[in-house]
């Protein structure tokens, strides 16, 4: 049923309006001869077509007008207003208010339900648009949706490689990318950068997949010419993501390259310092170092959560940045849930 308002001082009105209206069929009518409580039901009611009065007292059609189209959702409803007055400078102002079409008085009912019926199917004809739009929308969604879970199933599998070369198990992966989220939501990073990271940080070792095996899975130290074979694996995981037009993999390129350097600037692979280092880097750099001291590997035993958190702390500043140092030991909670869920077995 065809929603219509109709709303009008006179009595009169009113009656001989609801039965032309009604004589249409499949419509239904709601009258008002008080104008605010007229705009008030139209402000929060479904309506297809309002009809109103000029003039009114208390709330003449035009400030009628005004009010509704500045009321969210009302800005296309169909507006017929009806005036004794057939002077064009009243007819400007109603246009300018945001009246679609007029009828003057004396009414006459032909011309009348031929006006109502062609707004009634303007009004159609835009619920018509505004479901296509809608649908529009949830089919552009849909298909992003797609798109955003094959790149993330992508990800999973590129990180994959490099854990089958790597002594390092996938529930480290998962818990330096939450650990790393977690200091981005703290350092106030918008969500979309903080879930940004979440989904880049697992390729932050990417580039191990270039590293021979004698060097990456070595029991013990390495000597300082392995040292340096190895820390070839941060431009190498850069060179494996850049260039994508993909976020995720823009930004784990990113990480690949920077998350060995230090805040002092005596990291790796370009000695960055301090705010040059990339903040997904920064974050990237406590997460991964922390998880790494307190995870078994096969050259070492896991630290303790207290070692390894004086460990992070003593090196704020020199190592890490101070700031993503102090988020992460203020949020501690969330970190040992973090490390909880995800725990090796």
């Amino acid at each position: 049923m065809n929603q219509v308002l109709i709303v009008d001082d006179a009595e009169i009105n009113l009656i001989l309006f609801e039965a032309l209206i009604k004589r249409m069929g499949n419509c239904e009518p709601t009258k008002f001869s008080d104008a605010p409580l007229g705009l008030a039901w139209a402000q929060t009611h479904e309506v297809d077509l309002v009809i109103v009065d000029y003039m009114m007292p208390e709330l003449h059609g035009i400030d009628f007008i005004h009010q509704l189209r500045a009321t969210k959702g009302k800005e296309d409803v169909p507006i017929l207003m009806i005036t004794a007055n057939d002077q064009k400078q009243i007819r400007y102002r109603a246009l300018d208010a945001g009246a679609t079409d007029f009828l003057t008085k004396p009414v006459d009912k032909v011309e009348f339900m031929a006006r109502v019926n062609n707004m009634l199917q303007l009004s159609a004809s835009r619920k018509v648009l505004a479901n296509r739009a809608d649908w529009l929308a949830e089919e552009v969604r849909k298909a992003t949706f797609e798109i955003v879970q094959r790149e993330r199933e992508t990800v999973v599998r590129l990180s994959k490689a490099a854990e089958y070369r790597d002594p390092e198990t996938g529930a480290h992966i998962l818990r330096m990318a939450h650990y790393s989220e977690l200091i981005a939501k703290g350092l106030g990073l918008p969500r979309a950068e903080h879930e940004l990271l979440l989904e880049a940080a697992p390729m932050h070792d990417i580039g191990k997949v270039g590293i021979a095996d004698h060097i990456l899975l070595k029991p013990g130290r390495l000597t300082p010419e392995e040292f340096e074979i190895m820390k070839q694996h941060a431009i190498f995981g850069y060179e494996i993501l850049k260039g994508s037009s993909s976020r995720v993999l823009q930004a784990g390129a990113e990480i690949a390259r920077a998350h060995h350097e230090k805040y002092d600037g005596s990291g790796y692979p370009n000695g960055l310092a301090g705010e040059a280092i990339p903040i997904f880097s920064r974050i990237v750099a406590v997460a991964d170092v922390f998880d790494a001291l307190t995870s078994e590997r096969p050259y070492k035993k896991a630290w303790t959560l207290e070692r390894a958190a004086e460990h992070v702390k003593a090196s704020s500043g020199t190592h890490f940045d101070p700031q993503c140092v102090d988020v992460f030991f203020a949020n501690w909670d969330g970190a040992l849930e973090i490390r909880h869920r995800f725990e090796d077995h």
